[in-house]
């Protein structure tokens, strides 16, 4: 891991870089291994404005062979705020790890909860309940008409229908607009 540490308003001291550096360690750890060689930037700023309490900011740009991850944090202190980020993109990178590490981001439809509750429970507190996968439908899909998929949604009182267009045999999905006009979602 390559860390780099700017600062914009402030100056860096050693004492601000060796606790970046301590903090932002860990993520080498949670990032897969073919990602070992990433380049870490750290931006530490403060903004001049008098009426901001949390003028410390702390952003952390993560360049790996994947995805950019990227983090904004601001505290009344710049230890805090950059804790809070290492944290959040602490987070962000398990969440990364765990898509890659099976099926290329895509797991079977038995693991979701669990993938769900795993990336909840280090969100957010631990006693909120975690959602669950409750059902699954399946069904035949006739072709038809945009307008004849928006009156079968009206009569099942429901606020999307997906539905096989007739015109090209794509699968396409009919909503319902907060303005009460309907529109319709087709693959790019």
């Amino acid at each position: 891991m390559q860390l780099q540490v700017k600062g914009r308003n402030t100056s860096v001291t050693d004492a601000l870089f060796e606790h970046a550096e301590q903090k932002l360690e860990r993520l080498a750890r949670i990032m897969p291994p073919w990602d070992e060689a990433m380049n870490v930037e750290l931006e530490l700023s403060v903004e001049k404005n008098p009426k901001i309490e949390r003028s410390q900011i702390a952003e952390v740009t993560v360049r790996t062979k994947g995805p950019v991850l990227r983090v904004r944090e601001s505290a009344e202190d710049m230890y805090t705020a950059i804790d809070q980020a290492a944290r959040k993109l602490e987070r962000q990178a398990r969440r990364y790890r765990d898509r890659r590490k099976e099926h290329h981001g895509r797991a079977p439809l038995d693991e979701v909860p669990a993938l769900v509750a795993e990336t909840l429970g280090t969100q957010g507190d631990d006693d909120a309940a975690a959602p669950q996968l409750m059902k699954q439908k399946a069904f035949d899909m006739k072709p038809m008409s945009a307008e004849e998929a928006a009156l079968n949604m009206d009569l099942l009182h429901h606020d999307f229908y997906v539905f096989r267009n007739e015109a090209d045999g794509e699968v396409n999905v009919v909503y319902r607009r907060r303005d009460g006009n309907y529109g319709l979602i087709v693959p790019g």
